[in-house]
Formats: C-alpha cells, sequence, structure tokens
C-alpha cells in the first residue's frame, strides 16, 4: 500500500532531519524508570492480572497498561502518567515511585493499597495529580508532599490515615483540591493554609479534627467549597471572618461541636448550600441569603426568633430543615405562595419539634411538604385542618430507581456486553461505557430539577451528543453524595473506535473536564470498557511516537511526491484553475447544532458593525461575535453568489454537527433565513496558521510553537483519516484553514469540499479511493490527486506537508511563480541537508 509506504519513507528521511533528530530517536524508556516500576510491580499484587503486560517489553513502546509516556529533551521516553484506577490492586506504594522525576498523573484509585504513602513522592517536583482515593493507607502523611509546586490536585479520602495536616501544604501555591475527608487526622487545622491562592475545594470532613476553627481561613481568595462535618472543634465558634468568603458556593459544618450564634452571611453571594446542623448554635436564622441557595439545614441547635420572611424569594429552594429548635411565633406560606414550581421542583420545610404557634395558611401544592410535628400549633390540628402536617416523618436522603424512558426498539440478541441506547431513535444494538460517577459534595439536595442540565453540562464538557449519556441510575448516600451509574454510548455506530475510548477514560481520569460548582468536585469510581478495553490498550501512542512518525510521514509524502508536482506543472497547467460551482438551495434540517436566527446575528455582532469583522475572503466576511449567554464565536456570513444556498454551506454543517475532536474547530450553529446564510464556530482568538506566518508579522513563531501546531494539524487530520466513524477526507489542507487558539493549539477547519472516505463493495472490499473532480488551493494540492482524479488519505497527507514546509521555511505554497515543493527540493539534494537546514533558512527569509 502505498500510504504505508510513504510513512515509512517519511520516517525514515526525518531520522535525518535536524529537528526531529532527538524525536526519533528516543524508541526507550529510562533504564532507571523501567527499573523503579518493576519495583512498584513487585510490592503490588495483582489477582486479575491486570498488570500482565508488566513483565514483559519496555514500558513506554509495549504499551504496559496504565502507563503513559512521553519525550523529553534527552535520549530516552518518560512515564508520564500511572493511571490505575479501580484494578483490584493491594499491597504497598513503593519508594521507588520517587525516581519517575516526570511524572505528572499518579493515580491508585480505588484498590486496596495498604501501607504508608512514600516521602519519596515528594521528590516528582513535575507531580500535577497525586490520586490515592479509596484503598487502605494508613500512617502520617509526609510532609514532603509540601515540596510539589505544581500539585494542583491530592485526593486521599477513604483511607486510614492518621496524625495532623502538615503545615508544609502551605508550599503548595497550585493546589486547588485538598480532599482528606474520612480518615483519622487529627490536630488542628494549620492556620498556614490560608495563603493558598487558587484553593477550591477544601474536604476533610469525618476525620478527628480538634481545636479552634482558624479565622484565617476567611483569607482564601477563592474557596468554593469548605466541607468540615463530623470533627469535635470544642467550644469553637464559626469565625466573623468567614462572612468574607464571597466566593463561596457550599458552607458545611455539621456536628462540629460548634457554639455562639452565625455571622452574617449576607455577603456570600454565590452560597447554594448551608449545614450548620447537630451543633450548639443560638441566636437567629440569618437573613439576606443568596437567591441562588438550595439547601439549608440549621436542625438540632439551639436557634430561637421566628421564621418570617427569611426563605421568600428563594427560587431555587429545595429543603428547609430547622427541627429541634427554639422557634415561636407562625410559619408563613408565603414561602410557597410566592413561588412558582416547575413540574420536577420539590420542596420539604422541616419545622419539627419547635415552639410554633400558628400557621398563615394550611394549603400547599402537591410538590411541597411542610413537617409540624412536635409544635404547640398541632394541639389544634383538626381545627386547622393540619392533621396531615402535623404526622411524624424523618427526611432521609434517599435511593433512587434507575431513571425511565420511553423505548420501543426490541431486545438485542442475547450478548452480555451489547444493548440498545434507550434515549436514541435509533434501535442499534451498541456497545456503551458504563461509568461510576460520584458527587462528593452536591450544593443542592433534590437531583430531578438539575438533571436535565447535568446531562447538558457533562456532554457538553465530554464533547458528547445529549443523547449519548444515559443516567442509568443515582443513589444518595450519607455526606451526603450522589452517586451515579452513567452509560456512555456512540453515536450512530455499534461501538466507540479505540482512540475515542482512550479519550474519554483519560478525560474523566485526568480531571480535565471542570463541572459546575452547584455539583461540587465529582470523582471517578469505575469505568467498565467492555470487550474493547485490550484493543483500546493497543492503541495508545507516546507523544514522541506520534510525532516522529507524522512529521516524517508529511515529509517523506512531499519529498516523495516532488517529481509528479514537477512533471504536472509542465504538462497539465490547467490543473490548476479550478472553478467552483454553484449547488442549488438546500433546506436544512439537522439535528445536534444550533439553528440562529437572523435577529441573534445582529445582536451579536452589533448590526455586523465593521469594528468585529475580523477577516474576509471569496466566501464574504467573518466577523467576532457575542452571543447572549457570553460566548464568544466567529461568524462567517456568506456573501450573495458563493456559499449562498450552496452544497458547501450544507456539507460544512453535516461534517461538523458530527466530528468532535480537540484539533478540529467546533461548529456552534448555522443562520438560514432571510436569504443569509452563515455558520458560527467557536472563537480562535490567535486567527490563521497564513497570518503568523506573514513577512508582515512583527512577532515570529518560536520553533517550540512551530511544532506544537505541527502537532496539532497532524492530531486533526489523523482522527479525520483514522478515527472518524465513517472516515473523511477533508480535501482542503492549506495554512489558512489551519486556526489557533490562545495557546497556539492547532484546529482544522473548513469542510466545505470535505468527502467521506469509500464504502465497502458490495463484496465486501473497500476502494482505496473516491473517484472525483478535483477541488482544492493550487500549491497544496496533491500531483496524484491531479492526474487521476482519485481522492485519497494521502491527498491531505501531501497538502499537510506543504503546510509544514511553510512552517519551516515561511515561504508560500506558490511565490512569484515558484513551487515551494520543487524549490525545497533543490535545496535537499544540491545542499545534501534536511529541515534543520530549512529552519535556519526561515530564520533568514523572515
Amino acid at each position: 500500500m502505498v500510504g504505508v509506504f510513504l510513512i515509512f519513507y517519511g520516517a525514515v528521511l526525518t531520522m535525518s532531519s535536524t529537528f526531529t533528530l532527538h524525536i526519533s530517536q528516543a524508541k526507550n524508556t529510562d533504564p532507571a524508570e523501567v527499573c523503579a516500576l518493576r519495583i512498584i510491580r513487585s510490592n503490588f499484587t495483582d489477582p486479575m492480572g491486570n498488570l500482565k503486560s508488566w513483565d514483559n517489553g519496555d514500558p513506554c513502546t509495549s504499551n504496559w497498561t496504565g502507563v503513559f509516556c512521553a519525550t523529553s529533551n534527552d535520549e530516552y521516553l518518560h512515564i508520564e502518567q500511572l493511571q490505575l484506577l479501580n484494578y483490584n490492586l493491594s499491597g504497598v506504594l513503593a519508594p521507588e515511585l520517587g525516581l519517575l522525576s516526570q511524572l505528572k498523573i499518579m493515580d491508585f484509585m480505588w484498590n486496596a493499597i495498604s501501607g504508608t504513602i512514600p516521602k519519596e513522592i515528594g521528590n516528582i517536583t513535575s507531580l500535577r495529580l497525586l490520586l490515592l482515593s479509596g484503598n487502605k493507607l494508613s500512617g502520617s502523611l509526609p510532609d514532603e508532599i509540601g515540596n510539589l509546586p505544581r500539585l494542583n490536585r491530592l485526593q486521599i479520602d477513604e483511607n486510614h490515615i492518621s496524625g495532623p495536616i502538615p503545615k508544609s501544604f502551605a508550599n503548595l501555591r497550585n493546589i486547588s483540591h485538598l480532599h482528606m475527608n474520612n480518615n483519622s487526622l487529627s490536630g488542628q487545622i494549620p492556620y498556614e493554609l490560608f495563603t493558598l491562592p487558587v484553593l477550591l475545594h477544601l474536604l476533610v470532613d469525618n476525620n478527628n479534627l480538634s481545636g479552634l476553627l482558624p479565622p484565617e481561613l476567611g483569607s482564601l481568595p477563592n474557596l468554593r467549597i469548605l466541607q468540615l462535618d463530623n470533627n469535635n472543634f470544642s467550644g469553637s465558634s464559626i469565625p466573623a471572618s468567614y462572612s468574607n468568603m464571597t466566593t463561596l458556593v457550599k458552607l458545611s459544618l455539621r456536628n462540629c461541636n460548634l457554639h455562639g450564634i452565625i455571622p452574617d452571611l449576607s455577603r456570600m453571594p454565590q452560597l447554594g448550600y448551608l449545614d450548620l446542623s447537630w451543633n450548639m448554635l443560638n441566636g437567629s436564622i440569618p437573613s439576606n441569603l443568596a437567591i441562588y441557595i438550595t439547601t439549608i439545614d440549621l436542625s438540632h441547635n439551639f436557634l430561637n426568633g421566628t421564621i418570617t420572611s427569611t426563605f421568600n424569594g428563594l427560587h431555587r429552594l429545595q429543603q428547609v430543615s430547622l427541627q429541634n429548635n427554639q422557634l415561636v411565633g407562625s410559619v408563613p406560606s408565603s414561602i410557597w405562595q410566592s413561588r412558582a414550581f416547575n413540574p420536577n421542583d420539590t420542596l420539604i420545610l422541616n419545622f419539627q419539634n419547635n415552639s410554633l404557634t400558628n400557621i398563615t395558611a394550611a394549603d400547599c401544592p402537591s410538590n411541597v411538604t411542610v413537617l409540624l410535628f412536635g409544635n404547640p400549633l398541632c394541639i389544634n390540628a383538626s381545627q386547622l385542618n393540619i392533621v396531615h402536617l402535623c404526622q411524624p416523618k424523618s427526611v432521609n436522603q434517599t435511593s433512587e430507581g434507575p431513571t425511565t424512558y420511553q423505548n420501543t426498539c426490541p431486545p438485542c440478541p442475547v450478548d452480555e456486553h451489547y444493548e440498545r441506547n434507550p434515549l436514541s431513535m435509533s434501535c442499534q444494538c451498541s456497545l456503551p461505557l458504563t461509568v461510576g460517577f460520584r458527587l462528593k459534595s452536591p450544593g443542592i439536595s433534590d437531583f430531578p430539577p438539575y438533571m436535565k442540565d447535568f446531562e447538558s453540562h457533562l456532554t457538553s464538557l465530554l464533547h458528547l451528543l445529549s443523547h449519548q449519556l444515559y443516567i442509568e441510575s443515582y443513589m444518595w448516600e450519607s455526606g451526603p453524595r450522589l452517586n451515579m451509574s452513567l452509560k456512555l454510548f456512540p453515536n450512530s455506530s455499534s461501538l466507540f473506535n479505540s482512540s475515542e475510548v482512550v479519550r474519554l477514560a483519560g478525560t474523566l481520569a485526568s480531571w480535565d473536564i471542570h463541572i459546575s460548582d452547584v455539583y461540587g468536585p465529582y470523582e471517578l469510581l469505575s469505568l467498565s470498557r467492555g470487550p474493547r478495553e485490550s484493543d483500546s490498550s493497543k492503541s495508545r501512542l507516546s507523544k514522541g511516537a506520534l510525532a516522529g512518525i507524522l512529521l516524517g510521514a508529511i515529509v517523506g509524502a512531499a519529498s516523495l511526491s516532488v517529481m509528479l508536482t514537477v512533471l504536472i506543472m509542465r504538462k497539465h497547467p490547467r490543473y490548476y484553475s479550478i472553478s467552483r460551482k454553484k449547488s442549488s438551495v438546500t433546506t436544512l434540517k439537522l439535528n445536534n447544532v444550533k439553528c440562529f436566527t437572523f435577529e441573534e446575528m445582529v445582536l451579536a455582532t452589533r448590526n455586523f458593525c465593521k469594528s468585529t469583522q475580523v477577516g474576509q475572503g471569496g466566501y464574504g466576511k467573518v466577523y467576532k461575535g457575542t452571543l447572549d449567554d457570553g460566548r464568544l464565536v466567529a461568524i462567517k456570513r456568506a456573501l450573495e453568489g458563493t456559499l449562498q444556498g450552496s452544497k458547501e454551506f450544507l456539507t460544512e454543517i453535516e461534517f461538523l454537527s458530527r466530528l468532535h475532536h480537540r484539533n478540529l474547530v467546533s461548529l456552534v450553529g448555522y443562520c438560514d433565513e432571510q436569504n443569509e446564510q452563515m455558520l458560527v464556530y467557536e472563537f480562535m482568538c490567535n486567527g490563521t496558521l497564513r497570518d503568523h506566518l506573514s513577512e508582515k508579522r512583527n512577532e515570529s513563531l518560536s520553533f517550540s510553537k512551530r511544532l506544537h501546531i505541527a502537532l496539532g494539524s497532524a492530531r486533526g487530520i489523523l482522527y479525520l483519516h483514522c478515527e472518524a466513524d465513517p472516515p473523511v477526507f477533508h480535501r482542503d489542507i492549506k495554512a489558512s484553514n489551519i486556526l489557533l487558539d490562545s495557546k497556539f493549539h492547532a484546529k482544522v477547519a473548513d469542510f466545505g469540499i470535505s468527502r467521506l472516505a469509500p464504502v465497502p463493495d458490495k463484496d465486501g472490499s473497500i476502494p482505496g479511493y473516491v473517484s472525483t473532480v478535483v477541488k482544492g488551493t493550487p500549491g497544496y494540492l496533491d500531483p496524484e490527486y491531479i492526474l487521476t482524479h482519485q481522492l485519497t488519505d494521502k491527498s491531505d497527507v501531501y497538502s499537510l506537508g506543504v503546510v509544514f514546509l511553510e512552517l519551516l521555511t515561511g515561504m508560500r505554497p506558490i511565490s512569484h511563480g515558484k513551487n515551494i515543493v520543487r524549490e525545497q527540493l533543490v535545496q535537499f539534494s544540491t545542499k545534501g541537508i534536511g529541515c534543520g537546514y530549512l529552519w535556519r533558512q526561515r530564520q533568514a527569509y523572515c
């Protein structure tokens, strides 16, 4: 196969190129790290044989289970991630973990590992995630963990760890998540923690902490969740400084032996969940609570005073628990009468065991529960017509059954893995990924009103369509925590391809998604990949291997095809004069992309104000717009007679509505009304790659950025050719169709003339090409495609190779009658040098 030959030929050619020499030679894992992994393996007991691959070969090149690698500036590959979530491992953590000097993620969650946390972990200064939750670890926390300058997340919850919280944790300047709940930690909370500048979540509930609550915590500038339940801060009050936590979303101090009054909470505008129950607090109920609050639990205290209009106007309120206090006066019915309820909304008002003597009105809607048992007014329950409100009840978090959906499809054939997606219109049997997912500290007490929002939020973050996520069941656990069983279904196919399995697993396990504060922090409990698990592990490539193969393929393809280019340009110049035919108007009826109105586009661009225009081409103008939800978008407005009514317009929408990858530009929606056709994309603030290669650009791209852009572009094309289902030929790869975001991540754009890869013939064979009229951009077109009209994946590879030559030299594909491929081949042949020369030439050229 020619494509395979080109890849290997390109890889060999690249080995002689200066700028990729260190990548191509990085074939083996650092021997010290290999030795460390073998010792780590010997300290584990693996009854299920999950680490069987660790017994043979090289960790990186042999794809050891849970081992992910990356290249560096030296000659070796290095371990970057150890992800061994829920592998049924026991044994102990070996001190040799500290030898993995370039490790970024260490994930041993939900195993049965015992022993202590080795202090040598403090040597891994590159570590970002230290995840040890759900094991049997004991002993104290090593002070050396405070030596990890890049650590963003420390999760040691649900172990048997004892001793104090080290003061050295104040050195964790990049820590956002400290989850140390459900252990046996003792002593005081170090006041030094108030210096942590980016701390979002502090969860130390269910420990043996004592002493006073440190007032200094009120100075944490970004804290969202403070959860200290079930500790013994005997004699302490809630510091008044906690009122200064203006970013706080959840404050939970249940059963902490607290005294005194509740401080002013009016300066907490984001507060959504307040639990101060089972303490010895006195004084009145706090007023001026945030309008976002869903749950208020002040039960089992010594609060006095009345229930006035404190809870009026709180339209997200789900539960108020004031039982077992010393409240007097009336129960104001305005709490529910002033509120409009949605069908899934519920409100529980638990006022049992107080001294309430009256209720202003006894009638309440069916989704409101009022509990008044143990109050004096229940003595006259029959006269007040409130007998039904005076029955003793306990309100506990209960388990929920599976969510039910209509599904008229017949059952799948007998198979232990395949099933039908209850949310899909199709009756196709497919293999889902089953995900154990738990909200560790949710800011709600009733899930159904938030279920649709949660589904929409999570699918957006995972780059899935709405029907691909099915919440099979959910259950409230003590904490309270919300345990969910999720199923992720492939879209319009029977199973996820291997790379998509790896992507979803990696995204969930690496905490690369950030769910809304109302749901609090989450944790991944399990991920079942079914029979594809072995396939997915085989698909892993180190970044170095990917770089070498892809860059080599592109350069090799460009060089190998140059002679055809020269021949065709001489004998067939007419192929470089390509005109696009107009197509008929097509009515758009597509799912999964938003259809915007013309008025929305006018508002987003301030009536297409000239100051919002950011680009222009043959198709029309591009505007920077702001949608009503605050998102920045790029709006491509077609000129009359270009995209208007064209097949390209529909093709762009059809492709981008189903292709999802971090190196492909995302389509937000489209507008097709009032004789206007517009495409709405995510906004890429750094424009096109061509912009940055312009001779007029004041600041040139650094070499590292160019390599970063090259790899990102190659990953996008690799996804189209090998991982999209069905595969796609882009057909118009060029520097102006590679967009750059704020961090110079490359994203491939413009699918207007793209084509689907060939489909199997009747006999099951798959042709290697698509016969089609030649389309594309002169200078980037594959000579073989021009000559034969046979579009293949190597046509895109050739075009990307031209882009890479642009990156190296800064030259345009065709300039002053000269072709970049031909010119650079001359340089190769006459000077006997490789891409290192091209880079130096580029420096002089710019």
